[in-house]
């Protein structure tokens, strides 16, 4: 095969009535030989529009109509200079008398296809785009048009269907999407047309463009491609391309293109033109490396579909077409779970239903560009399930390579085998045909670490969290303080070996629910493995697992399902490109869930970091004895029970932030972040709205210390929307009055946070003065109308002889809880009186503390027990109010 294509200006003939291929000859002695493929595609040049400024990069004329009205164009729908310039352009290197430039490859199809009446009848490949045959279904159900799918690779399957008078059009792909199979296009042209002289023939060229391949050579009438691909070969545009040689078809597709009305916009034209320059360069580097890619498969023992391989059926046919052997290649594993991880373990190669782009991509058809065929009719079609396809792009080859090997051997496809010099890979299983990976075998793709870790069981904690000062303002501009509450969410992962993964919810209704891991909607998934999955949240797979994972019942209540949908999405994206623990996941919480104390975060983060350490996104240290992160100068929150230790590193409670984050978008939609970052690093933070005039984000109070607090549930559900809207209606009919109340919140949030970060005032002033600072903060909140008859009930109890305590809501008010502030020497007996008359008025009280550490882990090498096994029945049975407790005794836990 020669390195690169002459091109249509040397062997293949000089375009029909077209004169300006090559210069004019210097003398009959020495003449100029005509240009090669990759110089006509740099030469943009139009003699019948010359700019008026010698411009050498084509003018984008983005004008929608033209004054006057006789002059050549009048309205860009129907020409446009900018597009006349790009189809003459494309004319010229297809061997083409016209081009036209349409809006997708799939809008270039429906224009071919109008050309058809019903009762015409079409003879299509059986190995085609899953939009092509989605389309041809579409025209054979509601066109009236007859269409027969055949194995184009025997041309005698396309003549036996050919019938004079009926036949009126044969639509062709070589190779083949996504089998790479090759169709004789001379013969079967050449038969066609002695057979039925009337029929078109049509061939989609996506995978060669024109410069390995330009059918119109060989007699095709029609020949289009998707721009998308190749010759824009950026994906950052979408267009269609038909060329035709014929001035009648050409009069008829001109004719069809202008009243539907698709031709390809100004702007995306100019992006083509350029694009098309750079066809020749990139091809060659595209295809050398897919070469080497089919090589290294096909030496796997992996059955490869390429041209290029020896082995590659109608190979020496495809070499009489073609120029060079395309940059598209698949192969098969036996296997369609192990595909599916061999997909999703990829890094450099990018997960993508298309293909032609300079950067490299893999998919699965059946999965993706072909999900739309009937999987009846793609195996009746030969089509596997397990086929993955390869769109290589120009990287470095070497990096290619080196990433699909590394996902091979991740998914457990290949292993490595111990060489003289060096180590080498080899299949898994040599055999070719399907392979079979247990999951036993696949755990051996694994460190000893990941097994351990899925024969102990884990668990974590997250505290929730009270707003202190500054709610409902914080909406306005107004800093709010947050600080963690040591009432805290719990979560057990108890593995399994049975390839089930399994939620229960006991706080939430008794919630429990399994499923079979390889029956999540992992096609959805496998997107997010082209980047880090924390950054952005996947809709469409919230959607699936929505629609798909997710049982039904009028039991199940509104909060479980939401619960169940974080708790799949969170393990589905991790679990992308890493191994698929199997566990049960069991919840439990000493923190009222509703109450606005910030259980969904604590939720959030104790599912994110329970399946983090599971997937070995996150480690944690194994010494016995908890360490700080020796970059970290921050010494820890204060907190008794923990000494005031951090033994969780930053890092790790980083990335667990930004994954709970990623949590609670799936609850709540747009949280502010607050709620997570208390709930991961514990203590107390400032936050400031984005948007307003003061310096917004989230600021820890650094040497915050703890504080006792009773927090009363008033157990009555609160309407946040409508209390934030009845706010900033407040603050439009009342402009003077809430901007006033909101600045005095502002006063009481800024002396906060400077008596809490102040070292030198005395625990006795600071709660004096936080005291103050809570009854006026209320007052406020009362004004902007917000508070509750339960909430001022409690506050009344509270502030009555001999308790004399301060008392405010937080969170959104109108029901939900309020936080009382304790003295560090309350009296234990007047302690027990109060929350026995709060019980009698049917208020929850709880006896807690503000500030204290963020998540933490219990590792299986910390717990106490000779059998972590033993957790399950205790950690289920134990009471909510003796949670804490419960996991103080199981062992010595690591917490930020």
């Amino acid at each position: 095969m020669p390195s690169a294509p002459s091109g249509p200006g040397s062997s293949k003939g000089l375009l029909p009535g077209d004169d300006i291929l090559t210069p004019d000859p210097d003398s009959p002695v020495n003449p100029r030989k005509p240009y090669r493929f990759a110089t006509l595609c740099a030469t943009v040049e139009n003699p019948d529009h010359k700019d008026q400024y010698g411009s050498s990069s084509v003018p984008i004329y983005q004008t929608a109509t033209f004054k006057g009205v006789s002059g050549e164009y009048d309205y860009t729908r129907s020409g446009n200079p900018t597009r006349s310039h790009l189809e003459h352009h494309i004319a010229k290197i297809s061997s083409a008398s016209h081009a036209f430039a349409v809006s997708s490859g799939m809008a270039a199809l429906d224009v071919i296809l109008r050309l058809l009446k019903p009762g015409d009848e079409v003879i299509a490949g059986d190995d085609l785009y899953g939009g092509t045959n989605r389309l041809l279904t579409y025209i054979k159900t509601h066109g009236g048009v007859v269409v027969h799918h055949v194995d184009t690779t025997e041309p005698k399957n396309v003549y036996d269907k050919v019938i004079a008078g009926k036949t009126a059009m044969v639509l062709l792909e070589s190779p083949t999407n996504p089998l790479l199979k090759i169709a004789d296009l001379v013969k079967i042209a050449r038969d066609v047309k002695d057979k039925a002289l009337e029929a078109i023939v049509v061939v989609d060229n996506t995978m060669m463009s024109p410069y390995m391949q330009r059918p119109l050579e060989y007699g095709a009438d029609i020949v289009y491609d998707s721009a998308t691909k190749y010759l824009s070969g950026h994906h950052d545009l979408m267009a269609g391309i038909i060329t035709c040689n014929r001035e009648d078809l050409g009069k008829r597709i001109a004719f069809l293109i202008n009243s539907i009305g698709n031709a390809l916009t100004p702007f995306d034209c100019f992006l083509l033109l350029r694009g098309v320059k750079t066809l020749a360069i990139r091809m060659d580097r595209q295809q050398s490396s897919a070469m080497a890619v089919a090589t290294t498969l096909d030496r796997l023992g992996f059955t490869v579909y390429y041209p290029g391989l020896q082995n590659h059926p109608r190979r020496e046919i495809h070499e009489r077409n073609a120029e060079g052997y395309g940059a598209v290649l698949s192969f098969t594993t036996g296997d369609t779970a192990l595909s599916e991880r061999i997909v999703a373990a990829t890094r450099l190669w990018g997960i993508s239903v298309s293909f032609g782009c300079v950067n490299s991509l893999i998919s699965m058809p059946t999965l993706m560009s072909h999900a739309s065929i009937d999987p009846s009719v793609r195996a009746e079609r030969g089509l596997p399930e397990d086929l993955i396809r390869l769109c290589v792009g120009i990287e470095d080859p070497a990096d290619l390579l080196d990433d699909l090997e590394h996902a091979l051997l991740e998914a457990g496809a290949i292993t490595v085998s111990a060489g003289a010099d060096e180590h080498v890979f080899v299949r898994a299983s040599m055999q070719r045909g399907p392979v079979s990976i247990s999951r036993a075998v696949e755990k051996l793709a694994y460190d000893e670490n990941a097994i351990s870790r899925r024969k102990e069981e884990w668990i974590v904690s997250a505290p929730g969290k009270v707003i202190l000062f500054g709610e409902h303002a914080v909406v306005h501009g107004v800093t709010a303080i947050a600080a963690s509450v040591d009432l805290r969410c719990y979560g057990l992962a108890s593995p399994r070996d049975d390839n089930k993964l399994a939620l229960r919810l006991d706080d939430l209704g008794g919630f429990y629910h399994e499923w079979t891991i390889d029956e999540l909607p992992w096609e959805s998934a496998m997107y997010l493995a082209d980047s880090d999955p924390s950054e952005t949240l996947d809709q469409s797979l919230v959607d699936a697992i929505s629609q798909k994972a997710i049982p039904s019942g009028k039991d199940i209540t509104t909060q479980a399902v939401g619960a169940a949908v974080t708790f799949l999405y969170i393990y589905m994206a991790a679990a992308v490109g890493k191994n698929r623990p199997s566990f049960t996941f069991s919840v439990r919480s000493s923190l009222p869930v509703g109450a606005g104390l910030g259980s969904s975060a604590a939720y959030s983060t104790c599912v994110s970091s329970a399946v983090l350490l599971l997937t070995q996104r996150v480690s944690l240290p194994t010494h016995a004895e908890p360490t700080r992160d020796p970059s970290d100068s921050d010494p820890g929150h204060l907190h008794v029970s923990h000494q005031g230790r951090r033994a969780i590193a930053s890092v790790v409670a980083e990335e667990v932030n930004k994954w709970a984050f990623l949590a609670e978008k799936i609850l709540h939609g747009n949280p502010s972040g607050v709620d997570n970052s208390v709930a991961v690093f514990g203590g107390a933070l400032a936050y400031t709205r984005a948007g307003f005039a003061r310096k917004s984000g989230m600021e820890p109070i650094s040497g915050f210390k703890s504080f006792r607090f009773l927090l009363t549930d008033s157990r009555v559900p609160r309407d946040t929307k409508r209390l934030v809207a009845g706010v900033s209606a407040k603050k439009v009919a009342e402009p003077e009055v809430v901007g006033r109340l909101l600045d005095a919140i502002q006063s009481i949030s800024d002396e906060a946070r400077r008596a809490l970060g102040d070292p030198e005032m005395s625990r006795d002033k600071l709660l004096a003065a936080l005291s103050a600072l809570i009854d006026e903060n209320h007052a406020h909140l009362v004004a902007l109308g917000v508070s509750h008859p339960s909430l001022e009930t409690i506050r009344e109890k509270t502030a009555a002889e001999p308790f004399k305590l301060s008392t405010k809501l937080t969170g959104a008010g109108g029901g939900g809880c309020a936080v009382t502030l304790l003295p560090d020497d309350i009296n234990n007996d007047a302690l027990r009186t109060l929350t026995s008359g709060l019980s009698d008025l049917s208020f929850v009280p709880y006896l807690t503390a503000v500030g204290g550490s963020g998540f933490g882990v219990l590792p299986p090498a910390r717990a106490q027990s000779d059998n972590p096994l033993s957790y399950t029945d205790s950690f289920a049975k134990s009471s909510a109010a003796a949670l804490g407790q419960w996991a103080e005794e199981r062992g010595r836990w690591l917490y930020v």
